[in-house]
This record gives structure tokens, sequence and C-alpha cells, in this order.
């Protein structure tokens, strides 16, 4: 196992000792999601990403308890988490900067100039980022390529933590992304095992199941999973079932074996990241 590198001991900040990077007096907005909006900033004369989330999302103790944490969390394939703030609402989150943003919006955005050789080092990449995390014995609950983010032949995982301490969605609707399963519990459902859903018990085999998923957004180039199925009532019901979704289109076979292996109904059915990391690896 390897050793997580030891936490600073403050890294709590004053709002003062950020610095927003603007373009005709706006900030400038790295993108949006659902805990927040990310702008580019400057911290200690470094760029940074600065992710403002939104009031009343989480509560601030909870969130600190994570984020030292998440501090202490050091690989090539996961984001740095370099300083907060939650003495006051809202809350700021400063990690390293990704300049080419989330996998999501790149996989969108460069599908015409991306190949199976890109898509299975993406895959190579993250599944050593979880395994990282697995091996740390840290659960991620919210594995999806919007929180993936791309720098220069890099891809690292982010947001790790922060949907344990999610208490708000910011909708409730069935065709949310983040569904209240009961009160006060919040999943990403088109990402999360059935048997989480139904338990609502996390163990690493659901990130396993997410993972599963993220490759279908990487073989789809950001395609939303089940895109065929609208309401998450009726996804959940269908999954829970049996239904998986099929191959995708110009995906190897070898591919969709690992994506069905992560699939399985039983979690301890489903391999480690350790196993997914070599998997991926011996595609290469």
């Amino acid at each position: 196992m390897m050793a997580a590198a030891q936490p600073e001991t403050i890294f709590e900040i004053k709002r003062s000792s950020i610095y927003f990077c603007r373009k005709a007096k706006e900030r400038i907005q790295l993108g949006k999601g659902f805990f927040g909006v990310v702008f580019k900033g400057h911290y200690k004369g470094e760029k940074v990403a600065v992710k403002i989330v939104q009031d009343g999302s989480m509560n601030p103790q909870d969130f600190l308890n994570e984020a030292q944490i998440m501090r202490t969390m050091e690989h090539p394939n996961i984001i740095k988490l370099l300083a907060v703030c939650t003495k006051k609402e809202p809350i700021y989150i400063i990690t390293e900067l990704m300049k080419k943003g989330s996998l999501l919006e790149y996989l969108k955005k460069n599908r015409q100039t991306l190949d199976i050789s890109h898509q299975i080092e993406m895959a190579v990449q993250v599944a050593c980022g979880m395994d990282y995390l697995e091996n740390n014995l840290y659960i991620h609950r919210d594995l999806a390529a919007r929180n993936v983010l791309v720098g220069e032949n890099v891809y690292k995982v982010a947001d790790f933590g922060l949907a344990r301490v999610l208490i708000k969605a910011p909708s409730d609707s069935p065709n949310s992304q983040y569904y209240r399963v009961i009160e006060g519990v919040c999943l990403p459902i088109r990402w999360t095992a059935p048997d989480a859903i139904v338990s609502n018990r996390f163990t690493i085999k659901n990130d396993v199941w997410s993972f599963g998923i993220l490759l279908y957004e990487i073989m789809t180039f950001g395609m939303e999973p089940y895109a065929n199925i609208k309401n998450n009532n009726k996804l959940i019901k269908r999954v829970t079932g049996g239904y998986r979704m099929p191959c995708p289109r110009d995906c190897p076979e070898n591919m969709y074996q690992i994506m069905s292996a992560c699939w399985m109904m039983q979690e301890n059915d489903r391999p480690l990241f350790e196993s997914l990391h070599t998997m991926l690896s011996d595609l290469q």
C-alpha cells in the first residue's frame, strides 16, 4: 500500500489571498457543475482553479474534515488540493489548475481527433488514480467524466470526497443527475451501482461500477449514460433488474468486457482497481 503524504497543519486561508483572473472585468469561468462554479485564479503566485461551492450545499465543518483527508492525497493522477476557505459561505476550494478542463467536455470537443489509443490512455490513467484511492481505503462516490480533469497528456481524478458531504441537491426532479433517494442522501444516479442505491451503503466496489460508466463515456465521446431512459425511477428498476448498456459503436470487445466486469450485480464479483489498471494497460 502506498503511504499518503502527511498533511500540512493549516491550509485554511484568507479569501483576500486569492486573486481571480478577469477578462473585461469579469471573472474567467473554467466550468460549472453540481457543486458550484470554477474560476481561474492566482494563489501564492501560481495559477489555480477556485471552486466556489453553492451556499447551503454542504456543512462547512463536515467538508473541512473531509478536506483534511483529501489534502493528504499525493499522486500524479489525483488532483492536488491546495487550500480552502470555509469560515463563511460560499466555501472556496483551491486546487491545481488543469488547463484543458473536464474530461467530459474534452471528449465532446475533440472527438474528431481522438482515437482508441487516446481513449485507452485516459482509462489507464484514471484507473491508476483510483487504484491509489483504493489502496488508501478512500471512496470517491462520484466518479464520472465530469470529475476527471485534463492537462498536457495527463488525466486527474477530481472532486473525490465531495459527494459524501453534499447535503443539498440542485434539483430533486426525476431527470436530475443528482437524485434524492432518501431524505438527505443525494446520488449521481446514472453512475451509481444498484446495490448502493438500494442499501445506501458505499464501498470501493461502487466506484468500480462508476468507473465502468466512465469507460462508456470515454468510448462514446461523452454521451449521457442510459440516454434512452429519461426517468430515473424507471432506470433504477431496469438496472436493478439486470439491464446493462450495450457495447458502444467502434468500442473494442475487450474494452466492453472490462466495462461489463465493472457492472456485475454482486459487488464482490467486480474487479479491484489494481486489476482494472493492469487489464487496461495490457490493451496499450
